[in-house]
C-alpha cells in the first residue's frame, strides 16, 4: 500500500493490492518471511573481512558442543560427523577450502529444524554468509 496517502497501488477506486516498497538502505541488515519461510538481506558499504580458519572453527565447535544438549538421534548423529570432519579440518588449516563453506552451509539447511534453536547455528551461518554464501 502506498505510504504516501496517494492513491497509488489501488485500481479503479477499489481496494489497494498489498504491496511494499524500500527506498535506500544502507548499513543495515533485515529478514523478510513467514512460515519458516525466511529471506535475510544485509546491504552495507564496506565488505566485510572473511573469517579465518581459527574464527571458523571456534564456532563450529560450539555449535557441536550446543548439539549436545540436544536428543541423540540419525540426524544428529549425522550432523556430529560433518561437524567433526569440518573442525579436524579448519584445525591445521591456514586458509578456507571453498568447498568446506559450502559443505558446512549444506548441512546447515540439511539438518535446519535439528539446529534452527540453537544460536550457535545463527553464528556459524553468519560467519558462512561472510564467506560468501
Amino acid at each position: 500500500m502506498a505510504t504516501d496517502g496517494s492513491n497509488a497501488g489501488t485500481t479503479g477506486g477499489g481496494p489497494a493490492e498489498p504491496s511494499v516498497t524500500l527506498g535506500d538502505i544502507t548499513g543495515s541488515a533485515f529478514s523478510i518471511g513467514g512460515s519458516n519461510n525466511t529471506n535475510t538481506v544485509r546491504h552495507g558499504g564496506a565488505a566485510a573481512e572473511a573469517p579465518t580458519p581459527q574464527v571458523l572453527l571456534d564456532a563450529v565447535l560450539e555449535l557441536r558442543a550446543a548439539l549436545v544438549r540436544l536428543p541423540r538421534g540419525e540426524d544428529r548423529s549425522a550432523l556430529d560427523a560433518e561437524l567433526d570432519g569440518a573442525a579436524e579440518e579448519l584445525e591445521t588449516a591456514r586458509e578456507i577450502r571453498p568447498g568446506l563453506a559450502a559443505r558446512l552451509r549444506g548441512a546447515l539447511e540439511r539438518w535446519a529444524p535439528l539446529v534452527e534453536s540453537v544460536s550457535a547455528a545463527t553464528a556459524l551461518g553468519e560467519l558462512l554468509i561472510s564467506l560468501g554464501g
